[in-house]
């Protein structure tokens, strides 16, 4: 199934489950101006879309490309188990995601990039495009501090330096190997979790200036929600590994739904009194932030379409606090659970 013995210097792992749309583009882009001594495997998590198939008629054609699979149907643990089976005396891998739209040779910059700043692992800047409608209006949002609070790899200036996180691409893999690799556990997240064990291990993380990637954003409200419900999880998860400090940007979005909530309280108390308006305050406060920046920048496009991103914002805001403070209670319940049931037995 796979061709991984050859030798070769560069690992490109596509994590990938029902790409069958998009999965050669992918593949085609990754690999245009890669040297020649670079390997590509796609580790698939069970796609039943013909996803598989695709590629091994691309593999039966280019004897770079392998396909594996992913039995546990995380990103994480996909690229861990290519490079178990499949990275030989490679030194660089390049993390690769089926939703992307790659340019030419950024496999081959990328590479140069390493070489000549050192750096352990080189992130690269992410452009959300949109494709009309909705999706429009997320991109403008995520391309946005009100969106990503500032994120360097997403509000980048096009100059190369050393930051703390970005967007995985090229890493050196016995910088990879000698942390571990991935939390398989972690189904989000797990890229700035590596990072932190990256830099704790004295790594350094390069930003690239002279290249990056586009993103084609979910395209429904409702996927939108979840995906950030799983990414403030799976951020929570991090900060209670590590026992880390939220930033401000991370702080920020989690008083939206306590806001929701007080609002709600207010309006049912409202027939005891306007005087319980106030609690809906915070919540009316966020929400004609948001409004009013997708309209600002809908404006400033001139396109109205834009103009989705303030309902976009809201969306990622309220999905991310939920999905962190979620986790944080389930946490602290846990612990106190587990107190109790320790109690229980030692009483016994």
């Amino acid at each position: 199934m796979t061709r991984c013995e050859a030798s070769f210097r560069t690992l490109i792992v596509v994590p990938a489950l029902n790409e069958a749309d998009g999965i050669e583009a992918v593949i085609e882009a990754l690999l245009a101006g890669a040297p020649t001594d670079t390997r590509l495997i796609v580790a698939d998590g069970g796609s039943t879309d013909g996803t598989r198939d695709l590629v091994r008629r691309y593999s039966a054609a280019n004897p770079a490309v392998s396909l594996i699979g992913n039995d546990a149907r995380i990103q994480s643990a996909g690229i861990n188990e290519a490079v178990r089976l499949c990275s030989g005396d490679a030194r660089y891998l390049l993390r690769a995601d089926a939703h992307a739209i790659y340019p030419e040779n950024f496999c081959r910059i990328l590479l140069n990039e390493i070489e000549d700043t050192g750096a352990a692992s080189v992130a690269v800047a992410m452009r959300t495009i949109g494709g009309g409608g909705f999706s429009t209006g997320v991109a403008a949002a995520q391309n946005s501090v009100l969106g990503t609070g500032g994120s360097a790899h997403r509000t980048g200036s096009g100059i190369g330096r050393f930051v703390d996180h970005g967007h995985h691409a090229l890493m050196r893999l016995d910088a990879f190997r000698g942390i571990g690799g991935y939390d398989p556990a972690q189904s989000h997240n797990e890229d700035a979790e590596f990072d932190h064990r990256l830099r704790q291990a004295g790594g350094n993380i390069w930003l690239s200036g002279r290249t990056g990637l586009d993103y084609v954003p979910r395209g429904t409200p409702g996927a939108l929600f979840r995906q950030y419900r799983a990414y403030g999880r799976g951020r929570a998860i991090t900060i209670l590994k590590h026992r880390m400090r939220p930033r401000l940007r991370q702080l920020a979005p989690l008083i939206v739904a306590p806001a929701i909530v007080l609002g709600a309280l207010g309006a049912a108390m409202l027939p005891l009194g306007a005087s319980w308006l106030w609690l809906g305050l915070p919540a009316g406060v966020w929400a004609a932030v948001c409004l009013s920046y997708g309209i600002i920048i809908a404006c400033r496009a001139r396109d109205p379409a834009v103009a989705w991103a303030g309902p976009a914002a809201m969306l990622m805001h309220l999905g991310w606090s939920l999905g962190f403070l979620g986790r944080i209670v389930h946490h602290l319940f846990g612990r106190v659970l587990g107190r109790d049931g320790q109690k229980a037995r030692n009483e016994r």
